[in-house]
Formats: C-alpha cells, structure tokens, sequence
C-alpha cells in the first residue's frame, strides 16, 4: 500500500517538473524566439521611435491636451488615463446619469476649444472604449478637429486636413473594423510638417 502511495506521488512529481518545463519553459522560450524572428517589431510592442527613442506604440492611446494635437478616445483606466497596466472601460450603461455628465463635459470641452465650430460632436470623442487604451480615432473625429489644430499651429486647413487624409486607415482586409486614424501616428507627422514649414 504505503509503495503504491510512494509511486502514484513520484508519477505526479516527474509529470509536474515535465509539465513546468515544458509550459514554463520549453513553449515561451519558443515562441519567443519564432516571434523575434518573424515579427520583431510586433513582439516589441510595435513601438513608434522617434529620434532614437521610442514616442509610445501604435497600439496603446496616449493622452493628447494641447490645442495644436489632435485629441484620442476619452479614456477611463485608473488612476490615470490610457493606463495600460489597467485596461478597462467606465462599465457606465447608456442611461447611467454619470455617464451622461461625463459625455456632456467632454462636449463643453470640445466645444470651449473650438467654438466656431457647431457641427454635431462624434461618439467616440466623448465616449471611451471598453479597454481605454484605444490608439484610434474615427476619420469623421478627426476631421472634427481639424480647424482647431490648424488654427493652434498656424497651418492652412488644407495642409492639416490633407495630412488626416494621408493617415486613414483602411478597414483590415477590407472587411474587418472600420476606417480609422492612429493619433500618435499623426501628431507625429504634425510634429513633422510644422517643423518643416518654419
């Protein structure tokens, strides 16, 4: 009796060390290195570098303010905004009264910003995402803000809304998601041209 406790126990010993080695060690070790070699800049966090540093990734939103930037999807990760170590969304349903307060001082803010512009404000400027780490913005967003970069940088309206232009993404595939504009992406070219046109 007391040798078949002693067997089953080493069985289960020799199946956890092989198990941990194999899960914790052989498959990450693997699919690390097939991933380096493959897809280097995507294992990397597909980060954006600029004069040989790296400005954030093109797949976590960062927080934009200033007047001359174009502005991302609100986000409500705590205790700060677009915190990817606490990926998630308000969970405020559409007639949470908090919600409603939170969408209706996004508008103010956005109207206070621009206000010669009356066109209706769009849903994901005033809305956060399920993760609150959306790098995204809808093309009809960015053009919504359009004027008040330009105005904020002394460019043409022409000159800035060409360059939102340039940054639409296409659906994935052509069939998956829809038309979107990376922010990072194009407050970097907007970083870009306003220093060329000095």
């Amino acid at each position: 009796m007391r040798r078949d406790i002693l067997t089953e126990f080493y069985r289960a010993f020799v199946a956890l060390v092989l198990l941990t080695l194999l899960t914790g060690v052989v498959y990450p070790l693997v699919v690390t290195v097939l991933s380096q070699a493959a897809f280097p800049r995507q294992a990397n966090g597909s980060l954006v570098i600029r004069d040989r540093r790296a400005a954030g990734s093109e797949l976590i939103g960062q927080p934009f303010s200033g007047a001359k930037y174009f502005w991302g999807r609100p986000s409500a990760t705590t205790p700060f905004p677009y915190n990817a170590g606490s990926s998630s969304g308000s969970n405020l349903g559409p007639t949470n009264p908090d919600l409603e307060k939170a969408v209706a001082e996004r508008i103010k803010t956005l109207r206070s910003a621009d206000p010669s512009l009356r066109t209706p404000v769009p849903a994901d400027l005033v809305t956060s995402s399920a993760s609150g780490l959306d790098p995204d913005i809808s093309p009809e967003a960015a053009e919504y803000q359009v004027s008040r970069v330009a105005h904020a940088r002394g460019l043409s309206v022409e000159e800035v809304r060409r360059l939102v232009q340039e940054h639409v993404e296409a659906r994935t595939w052509g069939i998956l998601g829809e038309p979107r504009v990376n922010v990072l992406q194009l407050n970097l070219a907007l970083d870009a041209l306003s220093r060329k046109a000095r």
